[in-house]
């Protein structure tokens, strides 16, 4: 059992990096664009917001690689399941359960899920923050209609 959890935080950890480090990236550069003050600052708004979205999504993608790779090392599922969805199921919580890790590595299914849930909520977060901050530097409260 001490193993699955040493492999679990290892994994978490290299999750919580990537996390990080995208985390950092699209502040900056929402910090950036909220520097340019748009003609059209719903458009310029969206397309910050889109561009946020869209990186979280691409590092909750690599932490799922990260996890299904991880079960390939340590051999946690059964010979010849699908690990990239065995993974994507454990890690959004979907919990569908038509594949379950081995006897051996039954905990990474739930260290799987709970690492999820925290880099969930740190997008949600994160996103809340670039909206606010993309406000304040349009120095906008409200968006003007039509714009």
């Amino acid at each position: 059992m001490a193993l699955q959890f040493i492999v679990g935080a290892i994994v978490s950890v290299i999750n919580i990096m990537i996390h990080a480090l995208v985390t950092v990236g699209a502040i900056g550069i929402a910090r950036t664009a909220g520097l340019r003050h748009d003609a059209w600052p719903r458009l310029h708004l969206m397309a910050v917001m889109v561009a946020t979205a869209s990186a979280l999504m691409v590092a909750h993608t690599m932490e799922v690689l990260v996890w299904a790779l991880a079960y390939a090392l340590v051999g946690a599922a059964p010979a010849g399941s699908d690990l990239i969805y065995f993974a994507f199921v454990n890690y959004t919580t979907l919990g569908y359960g038509d594949i379950t890790p081995i006897q051996a590595w039954r905990l990474t299914g739930p260290m799987t899920a709970m690492n999820g849930i925290l880099m969930f909520g740190w997008s949600t977060a994160v996103l809340f923050e670039v909206l606010r901050k993309t406000l304040d530097d349009l120095g906008v409260t409200r968006l003007p209609d039509g714009r």
